[in-house]
């Protein structure tokens, strides 16, 4: 019985903070997005398309917790897949300025990657105390606003890189470097998603290929 109620209290608590991220990197979004569209940064538009798939990750969380390991293991793999989302975002906008990469207003730049790495590091703060809580479930939410902190400071550096060097070529690079980081964390949760879906086959005396 204690253990039940035991792991009851992790899922409610692994539920109220998810939620609280998703709602946190749902606002966000609409404030990165804007600034990123009118000063034009690829860096900064796969940041704000970045806050919009955490929330999708959080709120898919927050359902998938009352589910059995199989299926959760095939959750963390639908995670994966999302993680892929800001990698695409880059990629489009990358192409779309690849032949003149004029440079961002740096400004606005570095004062919005500024606020965004406060938010990011306030999502991963809570989420640091559950990441191994929900299998591949929470540290797919975990390594988002992990890798959300390390993009806001890369953007911020590469903010006074464009000031000094007055062109849009260190912005496409760091918009395309986030599609690298992007398909590292995709292949992590994927591993382990995958490894959870093996444990649940052998829990249920199925074959393991």
């Amino acid at each position: 019985m204690k253990s039940e109620q035991a792991t009851g209290s992790v899922a409610s608590t692994l539920r109220r903070l998810v939620l609280t991220v998703a709602g946190l990197n749902f606002a966000w979004f609409w404030v990165e997005v804007a600034v990123a569209l009118a000063i034009g940064s690829v860096a900064l538009f796969a940041d704000s398309v970045d806050f919009l798939e955490d929330t999708a990750i959080n709120v898919l969380i927050a359902l998938a917790l009352g589910w059995g390991a199989r299926h959760r293991a095939i959750a963390g793999k639908v995670m994966a897949g999302i993680l892929l989302v800001p990698a695409a975002a880059a990629v489009w906008q990358a192409v779309a300025k690849w032949g003149d990469p004029t440079p961002p207003d740096v400004g606005w730049l570095a004062a919005t990657a500024g606020s965004a790495a406060v938010v990011n590091g306030v999502c991963a703060w809570l989420l640091a105390r559950v990441r191994t809580s929900g299998g591949s479930l929470s540290r797919a939410a975990f390594l988002s606003a992990r890798n959300d902190v390390l993009v806001n400071v890369a953007i911020i550096a590469m903010a006074l890189v464009t000031l000094w060097s007055g062109s849009g070529w260190p912005d496409l690079v760091l918009g395309l470097g986030v599609v690298a980081l992007a398909l590292h964390s995709a292949m992590e949760v994927w591993e382990v998603a995958s490894e959870e879906h093996l444990a649940a086959k052998a829990l249920a005396g199925e074959d393991i290929d």
